[in-house]
């Protein structure tokens, strides 16, 4: 934990992930004041568009900032690169594609650098070809997800153990409970999304916060298997039209725009659950209360602590008694 708190200038080994499009300043902000790594997803936005929420994200903390590039979706791949450079950005998150001809070029600048992965080869080639932070990402994740669909639990360890720089995990996270779980699986800290929405300064529509306190374990779909184009989102009536679509022999490039950042807005931003569609992890299910986002980190880091103690002190109880 502390070698990634150190790497990052981070307080707490907690990373927001980039949620694309919706990304926004004041979220981004406040995870960074509360001594995680706030993010900014640069998704499909334009330059402009990017550039405001970076200068205004750096005017609400003194705190790092990272910005997310997501390198086969992004249509502006060489315009955000030299923004991130342009404004000093401390780290930069590379997913969704091949980092290793971008990591050199901001760790000219001094940039640390996250790649997000979903495989043990994947990790490994980021590794090599010099990341700084490996985030293991399991199919619990909402949004776009790798086609391998394996689990965090599994994934963790593997990965832990096939490279030397510090191990993120995402996908399934959203309490003390599973922070503690994969440190002791070989991670040395969590990147969280779907949780981070269901705080008070997430600037979300109340219909998508409330879908996430009402969530039960299975209230998470997976759509675009078809396609090749696998997605976790909740469970709402749009996602039902996806499904159907799928049924119904949806092109790829018809389920691309179903899909695009448009429609993630109708429901994130907007509300309307049966005009567009929300992610969703299914650590949705464990979600119950609206905490600032302060109450949160620090309310993870005391359970997990706790739940450390209690082992290391069960353990200590079960020796005596050999």
């Amino acid at each position: 934990m502390q070698q990634l708190c150190d790497l990052l200038n981070i307080n707490y080994p907690i990373i927001q992930g980039g949620m694309g499009n919706i990304s926004n300043a004041p979220l981004a902000a406040a995870v960074s004041e509360a001594g995680g790594l706030g993010t900014i997803g640069a998704g499909t936005m334009e330059p402009a568009e990017l550039e405001q929420k970076i200068v205004e994200a750096q005017s609400m903390t003194s705190r790092p900032i990272a910005v997310n590039i997501a390198i086969k979706v992004t249509p502006y791949l060489k315009e955000i690169v030299e923004l991130v450079i342009k404004h000093d950005v401390p780290v930069v998150s590379l997913s969704a594609g091949n980092p290793a001809p971008l990591i050199p070029v901001f760790k000219e600048k001094g940039i640390k650098v996250i790649t997000v992965t979903a495989s043990v080869r994947q990790a490994v080639k980021a590794e090599q070809a010099g990341a700084d932070v490996i985030v293991a990402e399991g199919y619990e994740a909402a949004g776009i997800n790798s086609n391998l669909e394996l689990t965090t639990m599994t994934l963790i360890p593997q990965i832990a153990a096939a490279v030397k720089v510090p191990v993120v995990a995402a996908g399934g996270i959203g309490d003390g409970r599973g922070l503690a779980a994969v440190l002791s699986l070989g991670a040395s800290g969590v990147q969280m999304g779907t949780r981070l929405i269901a705080t008070k300064e997430a600037p979300f529509h109340d219909a998508y916060k409330q879908t996430l306190l009402e969530a039960k374990e299975n209230d998470t779909v997976i759509v675009g298997r078809t396609v090749g184009k696998v997605r976790r989102v909740m469970n709402t009536p749009y996602a039902q039209k996806l499904l159907e679509s799928e049924k119904n022999g949806v092109s790829v490039e018809d389920f691309d725009q179903m899909t695009s950042e448009d429609y993630h807005k109708q429901g994130a931003i907007e509300g309307k659950l049966s005009e567009g569609f929300i992610n969703g992890g299914q650590v949705s299910g464990l979600i119950a209360d609206l905490p600032t986002v302060k109450q949160l980190l620090t309310s993870m880091m005391e359970e997990a602590e706790a739940r450390i103690t209690s082992i290391r002190a069960s353990f200590s109880t079960l020796r005596k008694n050999l």
